[in-house]
């Protein structure tokens, strides 16, 4: 539905603004998923509405889950190697560069 802004006569300059109705929606969660859930919302700057909106329009968006696309460069990042939880990558990095200007 277009709705007119503004309209001055004898004027090219017309301002449309397109009205989306938005529709309530009740539903029953457990409460700690709620609370959980609007400690998401908060940090990411979105209300708990516009939150399940996003889910559930990803949910139902047209693509097909088998044509997922994944370029090249994520796909070799996906090496299968472990890295341990004790990983120091800033002392490897050290000696790596003490190693190359000896």
């Amino acid at each position: 539905m277009l709705a007119l802004d503004s309209y001055v006569p004898n004027s090219y300059i017309c301002t449309y603004k397109f009205l989306v109705m938005d529709t309530k929606l009740t539903l029953k969660l457990n409460q700690e998923i709620i609370e959980r859930a609007k400690l998401y919302a908060s940090d990411k700057k979105l209300s708990l509405s516009r939150l399940i909106e996003n889910y559930l329009n990803a949910l139902t968006a047209e693509q097909n889950k088998d044509e997922l696309n994944i370029s090249p460069f994520v796909k070799s990042l996906t090496s299968g190697i472990k890295i341990p939880a004790d990983y120091d990558y800033k002392k490897d990095r050290a000696n790596y560069l003490d190693e190359k200007y000896k």
